[in-house]
């Protein structure tokens, strides 16, 4: 590893009557460098799905030439998010988190700069990995920041205003688009214009991003706060990689649980979204506009989903993840239910429904994510993290895109709301396991 990248050392601890006032005031600025950070990522995450018409237009390509480079970034972010998310728990993430969001912008510069690029699929699909590559740098270190910041009694809130810095980001796409062709009046624009912004981000980020409290001269957050220490703080320093792996996830059963709970939580996130406008259209009749709010209002939800699912972790179930997950896919089930038996002719219904949906699987998205920080220690949340990720991203999104659109093809619609149904009843019970946890219990 390089050495700047390496995690901060310990400092001795400042004066006891400076403590308070300190650890205050540099958790809002992490949180804040955090938040930023996962918002800038998302702006050069899919600009490349909205450049897909012109490039059909101007290339001629297909849309299945153009589906590889879509599947080249998730294949690569599903690894990277695994394996840089065990390099980032012995790095610091003020290093980590910077490095790949400029990695990712300089991809996205080369994508909508450099001539004969977005003339040639092979240069694309390497680019397209690429930037999947670095984007997965994003959420580990993020995710590791969050626990050396925040107590677990208090995280799920933290966690959730944490987890909607995605949402925000990736609707700014948008927008940014629009800016971009106003400005420049070039379509390519909806590369280079994110890209400049997310490398100005990057240098706030870096700025405002610290390592672990100790590293600053404070406790660990469980002491500050006063919370039972369940788990022994280890250094990054005295770990390596595979030694994470082997002590921290190879033989966490629970880890693994919800790892494969993420699979089929991912499904239906990805089964939903990505068939919905055909659906609408070729069933509930729904025009292009009707489609286009039905997408909106899936995503937005999803950002009070988080925000109630983590506050109901935190302040009703005291810091116990599966329960809220649980019934939040409970309600997802009915949704889904009503979505597909509700007969065409009625929008408003499906509309509800699908509002219903977006609140209700964005639950469990983040909550597993937090749930697999608590279920490691925090040396090892990067890793951790990435494990749920890599499953989610690897099996569970590319499998909604072919799985639902081959039973479609063969069994119509409803085969695919079956599959859809047995994601629930199969992620409920994989959930349902690691109610069974107890502190330090692998």
């Amino acid at each position: 590893m390089f050495a700047f990248l390496k995690a901060s050392s310990p400092i001795p601890r400042i004066d006891a009557s400076r403590t308070d006032v300190e650890y205050r005031k540099l958790r809002w600025r992490v949180f804040a460098g955090v938040f930023i950070g996962y918002a800038a990522y998302y702006l050069i995450r899919k600009n490349f799905s909205l450049a897909i018409p012109y490039l059909i237009d101007e290339y001629g390509y297909t849309k299945a030439d153009l589906g590889i480079v879509g599947v080249a970034l998730s294949l690569a972010y599903g690894f990277s998010k695994f394996i840089m998310g065990n390099v980032s728990d012995r790095s610091n993430p003020k290093y980590f988190i910077t490095l790949g969001l400029l990695g990712s912008a300089c991809v996205s510069l080369f994508f909508g700069l450099v001539p004969g690029v977005l003339a040639s699929i092979p240069f694309m699909v390497v680019l397209g990995a690429l930037n999947g590559w670095f984007q997965g740098m994003g959420y580990p270190p993020g995710a590791k920041t969050m626990t050396n910041w925040f107590s677990k009694s208090e995280r799920g809130g933290w966690w959730s205003w944490w987890n909607i810095s995605h949402n925000l980001g990736g609707g700014l796409i948008g927008p940014l688009a629009l800016l971009g062709l106003a400005i420049f009046g070039a379509w390519q624009s909806l590369f280079y214009l994110p890209a400049l912004i997310a490398i100005v981000l990057a240098f706030i980020i870096f700025f405002l991003m610290r390592d672990t409290p100790e590293s600053e001269g404070l406790p660990p957050v469980d002491e500050w706060k006063g919370e039972k220490v369940i788990e022994k703080v280890e250094s990054a320093h005295t770990l390596s990689s595979m030694d994470i792996f082997r002590k921290y996830i190879m033989y966490n059963k629970f880890l693994w649980a919800i790892a494969i709970a993420n699979v089929f939580v991912y499904f239906i996130r990805y089964g939903i979204i990505d068939w919905a406008p055909t659906y609408l259209k070729e069933v509930k009749h729904f025009t292009v506009d009707k489609q286009s709010w039905a997408y909106f209002l899936y995503e937005y939800a999803g950002i009070f989903g988080m925000l109630a699912s983590g506050y109901l972790s935190d302040h009703v179930f005291k810091g116990h993840r599966a329960p809220p997950m649980l019934l939040f896919l409970v309600g997802v089930l009915i949704a889904i239910l009503v979505y597909w038996k509700n007969p065409a002719g009625n929008p408003l219904v499906d509309n509800i429904c699908l509002v219903a949906i977006g609140f209700l699987i964005y639950g469990p998205v983040m909550m597993i994510g937090l749930q697999a920080a608590d279920l490691a220690p925090r040396v090892a949340t990067g890793t951790a993290t990435g494990l749920t990720g890599l499953f989610g991203y690897l099996l569970g999104s590319a499998s909604a895109g072919w799985v639902m659109g081959k039973l479609v093809d063969l069994y119509g619609w409803d085969g695919g709301f079956y599959a859809l149904i047995a994601a629930c009843v199969l992620g409920f019970i994989f959930i349902a396991y690691t109610l069974f946890y107890k502190p330090n219990q692998a």
